[in-house]
């Protein structure tokens, strides 16, 4: 798994873009699903979950078409990481 946060420009033009052109490269990359969250306080920040192994992803980060899809889907920034504090069984 893998989460990401990112600040957008316009979430409803995000999550198009994330939906469609975003999805077909990550599929390409190896990605089994994601889910998007608003964050509550910010709602051009999102909180992405990736069901993705580590170097699946890499591979999708260096991938050159990247660049201009996250311009499209009107990130402002490279995503951070989001920090696990645990992993619990239950």
């Amino acid at each position: 798994m893998i989460v990401t946060i990112a600040k957008v420009s316009d979430p409803a033009r995000f999550l198009e873009v994330f939906e469609t052109v975003g999805a077909n490269k990550r599929r390409e990359h190896g990605c089994r699903g994601a889910r998007v969250y608003f964050d509550p306080d910010d709602t051009h920040r999102v909180w992405s979950v990736f069901d993705w192994d580590a170097k699946d992803y890499d591979k999708f980060l260096a991938d050159p078409e990247i660049p201009a899809i996250a311009r499209e889907a009107g990130i402002q920034a490279p995503p951070v990481h989001a920090v696990a504090a645990t992993e619990l069984d239950a």
